[in-house]
C-alpha cells in the first residue's frame, strides 16, 4: 500500500490539495505502477504510484506526454506533476472520462496522428531513455535510422531474449536479420517523426468527441512504427487508416517493413510475458529474412 501521508504531502507541495474523503480509489495496476482516482479541491485527479525505483519510468512518461502535447496534434492527458513521497513515486494527470470511439473519431485520429508525425527533429531517438511496457527502451540519438533500429531496438531485444533463455533459432534468425536489415530500406529514408511508441488499441480513447492518447513510449523514429503497432493487436477501424493516408500517404515498400516494426513489439512481449510469443517472433523473423 502506498505511503499516502507522504504522497499527499508531496502533492500538496505541488499545489494539489487532496480531500480527506472519499479515500483514494484503486483503478488497477501493472508490474510497475498502480492507478488511482483522487478527489481534490479542484476535481478528480488520475494518479499512478510505484516504488522508488519506478520514478524514472514515471518521470519519463510525464516528459513524453509533454513532448506530445507540444506537438499540438493529438490530445494527451495534461501532466500535473511527478515526484516522490516517502518510499513511493507518483505521476499525477488530469482526470479524463473516456467514451467509446466511433468511426468519426477514428478518422479524426488518423488525421491528427499524421500531423503529429510531421513534428520532426534532426536525429532518431530522444533526449532520454524510457520504457516500452516495463522493458528499458534506449533512445541514444543517431542520424542513421537503420543503425538506430538495429542496435537500439532489434539487437537489444534479442540480447534480452538470450538472457531470458530464448536462444537457438531465434538468435540465429535474429543475427541474420541484423546483418541484412538495410535490404528492407532500399530507396527509403524515413524522417525522425515524433512517435507515441506504444500505440495499441488500449492506449487511445475519446473524450468529449476528441481522440486522446496516453501511456506513451515516446521517441523520434520512422512513422511507420506507430502504424505497424496499430495493426498488431487491432482496435483501429479502416477509417483511421484511410484518413491517415489522405493526410500523408505512406511510402512505397511500407508493407514489407510492417513485420519488422511489429517484430520489435513481439520480441518485447516475448521478454515480458514468455514463450507464448516465441512462435510469432520466429514467424516474423523468417518472413523478414526471406525478403531482406
Amino acid at each position: 500500500m502506498p505511503d499516502w501521508a507522504a504522497i499527499l504531502e508531496a502533492l500538496a507541495q505541488q499545489g494539489i490539495a487532496v480531500k480527506a474523503a472519499p479515500a483514494p480509489r484503486a483503478l488497477g495496476g501493472g508490474d510497475i505502477s498502480t492507478t488511482w482516482r483522487l478527489s481534490t479541491e479542484n476535481g478528480p485527479v488520475f494518479l499512478k504510484t510505484g516504488d522508488a525505483a519506478a520514478f524514472e519510468q514515471l518521470d519519463a512518461e510525464a516528459d513524453g506526454l509533454r513532448e506530445l502535447q507540444d506537438a499540438a496534434a493529438v490530445r494527451v492527458p495534461r501532466v500535473l506533476c511527478a515526484g516522490r513521497g516517502g518510499a513511493d513515486s507518483f505521476l499525477a494527470l488530469e482526470w479524463l472520462d473516456f467514451q467509446s470511439a466511433g468511426t468519426g473519431a477514428a478518422r479524426v485520429f488518423g488525421q491528427q496522428l499524421a500531423a503529429q508525425h510531421r513534428h520532426t527533429q534532426q536525429t532518431f531517438g530522444w533526449h532520454r531513455d524510457n520504457t516500452i511496457g516495463s522493458t528499458p527502451q534506449r533512445n541514444t540519438p543517431d542520424r542513421d535510422w537503420i543503425r538506430f533500429f538495429r542496435e537500439q531496438r532489434l539487437v537489444f531485444q534479442l540480447e534480452l531474449a538470450a538472457r531470458n533463455g530464448f536462444t537457438g533459432e531465434l538468435q540465429s534468425e535474429g543475427a541474420a536479420l541484423a546483418r541484412r536489415l538495410g535490404g528492407l530500406f532500399d530507396g527509403y529514408s524515413p524522417q525522425p517523426s515524433l512517435l507515441h511508441g506504444d500505440l495499441w488499441g488500449g492506449n487511445w480513447a475519446v473524450v468529449d468527441g476528441e481522440p486522446v492518447i496516453f501511456d506513451p513510449a515516446v521517441h523520434y523514429g520512422d512513422r511507420e512504427c506507430d502504424l505497424a503497432m496499430t495493426r498488431l493487436f487491432g482496435g483501429f477501424p479502416p477509417g483511421f487508416y484511410a484518413a491517415y493516408e489522405e493526410a500523408w500517404p505512406l511510402a512505397p515498400g511500407h508493407r514489407g517493413r510492417l513485420p519488422l516494426y511489429q517484430l520489435y513489439h513481439v520480441l518485447n512481449h516475448l521478454n515480458l510475458f514468455g514463450r507464448s510469443y516465441l512462435g510469432r517472433a520466429l514467424s516474423l523473423l523468417r518472413e523478414l529474412n526471406a525478403s531482406a
